[in-house]
C-alpha cells in the first residue's frame, strides 16, 4: 500500500497503467478486454476492472492495442482525454466531451499536475488510410514526475524529455514473436534507462497479448522480455531501481 499523499502506479497489462499522484488519477492507453482483434490476452484478464473516478485518460497513439473503443465506452465520458493530433475528433465520436490534442512539447494543466506531450519514434496511424495519428509519449509532473513512453523506439532526446523522472514506464516488447522498427526491445529499453536515469523504471508493453493460436508457441515471451530488461537496465543504470510487475500489481514511486 502507498501511504497517504504518496504516489502509486498499477500495471493492468500491455500499456495500461493507473497512475495516482498529487490527488490525480490518470489511466494510460486503456485496453481492458480479453481480446482485441486477433490478439488474445494471456495474462490475467482485467475485463471486470473498474478504475473508478478518473481525472484524465492518456492516449499515446491510434493503434488498436492502445486506442480501444470498446474499453473507452466503459469509461466516464466526462473524463478529460488527452492524445496526439487528431485524437480528439475520434474521441468525440465516442461521446467524450473534454478532449485535448497535444503536439510534442505542448502541455495542459490538470488538477495539480502538468501533462506534457513528448516525441515518440513510432508510426501511430490507425489504418493505412487514416493519416492522422502521430504517436506521442507523456510526462506527468506534480509532486513526482512520470515518463510514459507510449510505444516508441530509442530516440536522441529521450534523456532530455524524461530527465528527472521518478518513474519511467518503458515498452520492452510487443505481442508477436518479433518486433520491428518503432519499438523498444529489452536492450534498447535498458539504454533508454541509462539516458534517463529515473529513480524507478517499470517495463510495459510485454507478455500480455499474443495472436490467436500462437499462445503456446509464444509462452516463453510472457516473462523473458521483462526479465532481460531488468537484468540489462540494472547494469546500464545502477542508480535506478527496476521493478517487474504482474498485471494488477502496484508500486510506489514517491
Amino acid at each position: 500500500m502507498v501511504e497517504k499523499g504518496g504516489a502509486r502506479a498499477t500495471w493492468l497489462g500491455h500499456s495500461t497503467v493507473l497512475l495516482e499522484q498529487s490527488g490525480a488519477r490518470i489511466l494510460t492507453d486503456p485496453v481492458l478486454r480479453s481480446r482485441v482483434l486477433h490478439l488474445r490476452r494471456h495474462r490475467e484478464a482485467h475485463h471486470t476492472f473498474d478504475p473508478g473516478r478518473l481525472d484524465a485518460i492518456l492516449i499515446s497513439h491510434h493503434h488498436f492495442d492502445h486506442f480501444d473503443r470498446p474499453t473507452l465506452r466503459r469509461l466516464d465520458r466526462a473524463t478529460t482525454v488527452i492524445g496526439g493530433p487528431g485524437t480528439g475528433s475520434l474521441l468525440r465520436r465516442e461521446g467524450f466531451r473534454r478532449t485535448v490534442d497535444l503536439a510534442p512539447g505542448e502541455a495542459v494543466e490538470l488538477e495539480d499536475v502538468t501533462i506534457r506531450a513528448t516525441p515518440a519514434e513510432h508510426g501511430g496511424s490507425r489504418t493505412p488510410l487514416h493519416r492522422a495519428g502521430e504517436a506521442i509519449g507523456f510526462t506527468v509532473e506534480g509532486a513526482e514526475k512520470v515518463y510514459f513512453a507510449g510505444d516508441t523506439d530509442l530516440f536522441e532526446e529521450i534523456g532530455t524529455v524524461a530527465s528527472g523522472a521518478d518513474l519511467a514506464l518503458l515498452p520492452v516488447w510487443g505481442w508477436g514473436p518479433s518486433i520491428g522498427p518503432g519499438h523498444l526491445d529489452p536492450e534498447r529499453a535498458a539504454t533508454a534507462v541509462s539516458m534517463i536515469s529515473p529513480r524507478l523504471a517499470v517495463p510495459i508493453h510485454w507478455g500480455t497479448f499474443a495472436p490467436v493460436g500462437m499462445g503456446r508457441r509464444l509462452a516463453g515471451l510472457r516473462h523473458r522480455p521483462a526479465i532481460e530488461f531488468q537484468r540489462l537496465a540494472s547494469l546500464a543504470s545502477p542508480g535506478s531501481r527496476i521493478e517487474v510487475l504482474e498485471p494488477g500489481e502496484s508500486v510506489a514511486y514517491s
